[in-house]
């Protein structure tokens, strides 16, 4: 963890703040397009199409997933969740648009 707080240390809390607030709306973004994705490939499972779709789609959405897991860290030292908080962000990672709660609830209401 060490080289994750060295990493973000060289940038300022605003800029930090604005890329987490861009990755929860990105990863609730890409998941929906992942589950049109599960959706469509359901119904065309030979097809081409709908198994490159899903591929991309899963790939970009894993990384929205590993950038909100690895920016969770930095987020909570800037606002002091404490333990609850942060495994309740955490967890929110795999529940459906729960990311963009954190962001408007979780985050906003501890800053204030």
């Amino acid at each position: 963890m060490n080289i994750i707080e060295k990493f973000f240390a060289k940038y300022p809390e605003e800029k930090i703040i604005r890329w987490f607030k861009q990755i929860c709306l990105a990863e609730a973004i890409s998941w929906l397009f992942l589950f049109s994705a599960m959706i469509w490939i359901r119904y065309e499972r030979d097809e081409f199409l709908p198994t490159l779709y899903i591929i991309i789609v899963g790939n970009i959405h894993g990384l929205f997933f590993t950038l909100y897991l690895l920016f969770l860290l930095p987020v909570r030292k800037i606002f002091r969740w404490d333990d609850e908080d942060t495994i309740f962000a955490l967890l929110s990672a795999f529940f459906p648009f729960a990311t963009i709660w954190i962001d408007k609830k979780l985050a906003r209401s501890v800053r204030e």
